[in-house]
């Protein structure tokens, strides 16, 4: 495994090592000693979650402000453009953005830790994102972020996406809180 740093802190992009031959292929997407070494610390995973979308699908900008998830997320099929928008409070690059194309032939991982806003643009016919998760959904505490803010110059590849109604009618960026870790932020 080759832990990529990345312009924000602690964001790692995450390059397996891939055994392939005429059979196929074998890495491991996850080992977790490895990757708390590779990390310094250690990771607890409590929830794996599965998605599927179509073309143009644009799922975010989603976190969770009291109990703030980290993210392990690869393509399994297709490509995503991954973005991942810092909201720790105090952190020197809040409000920044980070953007990677994630795809299942090259299988990297990208590691978001917790505070940070997450989405993704569906970029191929179909994409599949699989994603680990360091805290459990709590819809009661779930918040988003407009996708299109002009506030977090986002250069997404698609200028008129598919989104949900809660992800059409997002508040902005302004009216977002930082996420405050270890402890607890009000809305």
């Amino acid at each position: 495994m080759k832990l990529i740093e990345m312009a924000i802190a602690d964001v790692k992009l995450i390059e397996p090592t891939v055994f392939e031959d005429e059979r196929g292929f074998f890495y491991e997407s996850f080992n977790e000693r490895d990757f708390a070494a590779a990390l310094g610390e250690p990771v607890r995973f409590v929830q794996d979650n599965h998605s599927l979308s179509v073309f143009g699908t644009l799922r975010g900008l989603h976190y969770q402000q009291n109990r703030p998830q980290g993210k392990l997320v690869r393509v399994i099929r297709g490509e995503a453009f991954d973005v991942a928008v810092d909201l720790r409070a105090g952190s020197a690059t809040y409000g920044q953005s980070f953007c990677v194309r994630l795809n299942a032939a090259e299988k990297r991982q990208l590691w978001i830790p917790p505070g940070f806003a997450h989405g993704f643009l569906a970029m191929s016919e179909t994409v599949e994102l699989l994603y680990k998760a360091t805290e459990y959904w709590d819809a009661s505490d779930e918040r988003v972020i407009a996708w299109d803010d002009p506030a977090l110059a986002i250069a997404w590849p698609v200028r008129i996406p598919l989104l949900s109604a809660k992800d059409g009618c997002a508040p902005a960026f302004a009216e977002a809180r930082p996420v405050v870790l270890g402890g607890t932020s009000s809305r």
